[in-house]
């Protein structure tokens, strides 16, 4: 049998969760707002995989474009190329610095 080359493949590991965080997450998550300018990360999250972008992605750190119905815009660079992310808040947490002692 041929290997499949599908959307979603070798993402068993990724595209998973762990049995005690199961379910939907917080509410936290999805009442951010975001506005354009912010810097997000993005965090599949595989309760909603209508809405997931390709697993190429997870861990990529984007900027928000512009909102488009409920779901944003994300600009994000891999290599020479920048490319546009379209998903859900489910799939994207706002990028948290760490802060630098003195």
């Amino acid at each position: 049998m041929r290997h499949s080359h599908g959307y979603r493949n070798r993402g068993r590991k990724l595209l998973r969760k762990h049995p005690r965080r199961r379910g939907y997450g917080g509410l936290s998550r999805l009442m951010y707002e975001y506005n354009p300018g912010d810097r997000v990360v993005i965090d599949i999250d595989p309760t909603f995989i209508e809405t997931a972008p390709h697993r190429r992605y997870q861990g990529r750190v984007g900027r928000v474009v512009e909102k488009r119905g409920r779901a944003y815009v994300i600009e994000v660079v891999l290599g020479s190329k920048v490319k546009k992310i379209i998903t859900t808040k489910e799939h994207i947490k706002p990028l948290t610095t760490p802060q630098q002692s003195a």
